[in-house]
């Protein structure tokens, strides 16, 4: 029975608003105001922002099943005011050893004509990786970003960092609103497409019941709370190189799939230089390749040749859209593993590359052909503390629940980042072992002058560069506080040609669009336009934080 049948907890009968929060020593942002407290429980225990970043992702795996788990990848970037510069940090996992286009080719093709429905693959075209399954498994990176951050930056012990984490997952927790929708219609989709022992372990972690949890609704998670317990006791080396990497093996093995304890014990998480775009006196950071960053800095890169006078006008989006989509052009053809580029990052982000293309572009439409990916489950957080020290993190299963195989015993939920790999040898991110995809998830930071404004990032699969673009012309060009930048509403391009825009969109700069030849098309689905976070240091070293109005976030605060 549903807690509350009276009433709907998504209708918005009346217009709300919200503006943006003010606080001194403190600030987490994040997609569920129990994550949100989780970080703010590390800032009151004598934590810094990377306690409080750490204790939110944790607490995110337990509270947003729907967009990310312990089998999750993750990136960040930091800013210590102790050493006074920026950090980033890649841990998006690899392809496992025993993963390649011959044996994955070769199990789509068993697949085909095999009775046997253990293996689930929604394409079968011979260049495109299968979405569910084993076969897009890749190694998980979350838990190693939080062990790096955690033992670089940390205040308090991993368990301190996880102990809310822990007590959500053990004692439970109230579905919100927008995860019991998420969850419903991942639960649809994997009721449908999901069969075969391998999968089974998800349908008695998530849905229990036989049904997705109704907004209200205690959840609880308990193998993830004793695996969360395990993780801080070790810091983090269980899950890579002990008991729980073991339980992953044999898992693979038993069911068929590439991942093994080797791949496990040789991930590494990567400390890395951020990438910079100076845009009208500021520089916004992003997270060099494999991450998908670059195509925000690329875009914003040809927009600053041009005058961009008015918000939300004809010649503003259409800007915007054309640079989007030269910059997604330059990053398909070139990104993946840096260590496979032919191309070195830099290169697409020079002044001179970003002139060229601004120069190219007309003012009418291009079209394109070629469909992006399904949209993705991701989540995005930001912290501050009062001693100056700032975070922007995400991490993400990809395609919602990932895979749709949990770890038996575990509440591991595997994320399926491996289906973005190509099966052609000849594309520049084809799968080959130990190889790291192009990766969608992309955590944001402004800087001036040497010094930090702040983190930011929506989160959303292909649509994160988009709205990063997006939520800094707001904020740079027009002046928008970060709470206005994220309420803006939003488009977003799409790759059979059409821009899809929100129900809010201004309806006579749609038809000035369309005279452009853009094809536009309304989407009442606010989710699929990203769910983003910000916050900013204003001179006095006061924070201000905006929030998303998209989704269950909640900024705490003190």
């Amino acid at each position: 029975m549903e807690p509350h049948p009276t009433f709907d907890p998504l209708a918005h009968t009346y217009p709300s608003r919200r503006i943006p929060l003010y606080a001194r020593n403190g600030m987490v942002n994040c997609s569920s105001p129990q994550a949100a407290a989780a970080g703010l429980e590390a800032l009151r225990r004598g934590g810094n922002a990377m306690d409080a970043a750490v204790a939110a992702a944790a607490a995110l795996t337990v509270v947003e099943p729907t967009s990310n788990g312990l089998g999750s990848d993750a990136f960040a970037i930091i800013w210590s005011e102790r050493d006074g510069r920026l950090y980033g940090l890649n841990s998006s996992g690899r392809a496992p050893m025993l993963a390649t286009i011959e044996r994955i080719r070769e199990e789509i093709k068993q697949n085909e004509i095999s009775s046997d429905p253990g293996q689930i693959h929604e394409e079968r075209r011979q260049d495109k990786m299968p979405r569910r399954g084993w076969a897009p498994v890749t190694v998980p990176g979350a838990v190693r970003a939080w062990s790096e951050i955690n033992q670089r930056f940390g205040r308090l012990t991993l368990a301190q960092v996880l102990e809310p984490a822990v007590r959500y997952a053990a004692e439970g927790y109230p579905c919100a609103a927008n995860l019991s929708a998420n969850w419903r219609r991942a639960y649809d989709v994997y009721h449908k497409e999901l069969q075969g022992p391998c999968f089974e372990a998800w349908f008695e972690t998530f849905a229990p019941k036989g049904r997705a949890p109704v907004a209200g609704e205690m959840v609880f998670l308990p193998e993830h709370a004793r695996t969360l317990e395990e993780i801080g006791r070790t810091d983090g080396d269980s899950f890579y190189t002990g008991e729980i990497a073991r339980k992953i093996d044999a898992e693979s093995r038993k069911y068929g799939g590439y991942l093994r304890y080797e791949d496990l014990a040789a991930h590494r998480a990567d400390w890395v230089e951020p990438l910079r775009v100076s845009y009208r006196g500021y520089e916004v950071c992003e997270i060099p390749p494999n991450g998908q960053g670059i195509v925000a800095l690329m875009a914003l890169n040809i927009l600053k040749e041009f005058r961009l006078t008015e918000p939300d006008s004809p010649e503003t989006v259409h800007r915007q859209i054309e640079a989007v989509k030269m910059a997604f052009a330059d990053a398909f053809r070139h990104v993946t593993d840096p260590a496979h580029m032919r191309i070195a990052p830099e290169q697409l982000i020079r002044p001179e590359y970003g002139a060229m293309r601004a120069a190219q572009m007309t003012d009418r439409a291009q079209v394109w052909t070629e469909q992006l990916p399904p949209k993705s489950g991701t989540v995005y957080l930001c912290c501050a503390d009062g001693a100056g020290n700032m975070v922007s993190y995400i991490q993400s299963n990809y395609n919602g629940f990932g895979s749709g195989i949990v770890v038996r015993g575990t509440g591991i939920a595997l994320q399926n980042r491996g289906a973005d790999f190509s099966l052609d040898p000849a594309h520049i991110n084809c799968l080959q072992p130990g190889k790291r995809s192009y990766h969608t998830i992309i955590p944001g930071f402004l800087m001036r002058e040497g010094r930090p404004v702040g983190p930011f990032g929506v989160m959303g699969g292909y649509m994160q560069p988009q709205g990063h673009v997006q939520v800094m012309s707001q904020y740079i060009d027009f002046h928008r506080n970060p709470q206005q930048a994220l309420d803006a509403p939003r488009w977003q391009w799409l790759r059979d040609g059409r821009v899809v825009v929100e129900e809010s969109f201004d309806r006579g700069v749609m038809e000035a669009l369309r005279e452009r030849g853009h094809e536009i098309s309304v989407s009442a689905d606010t989710g699929s336009f990203g769910r983003g976070q910000m916050i900013v240091r204003l001179e006095n070293g006061v924070l201000v934080g905006g929030t998303e109005p998209r989704t269950d976030s909640s900024i705490a605060c003190f």
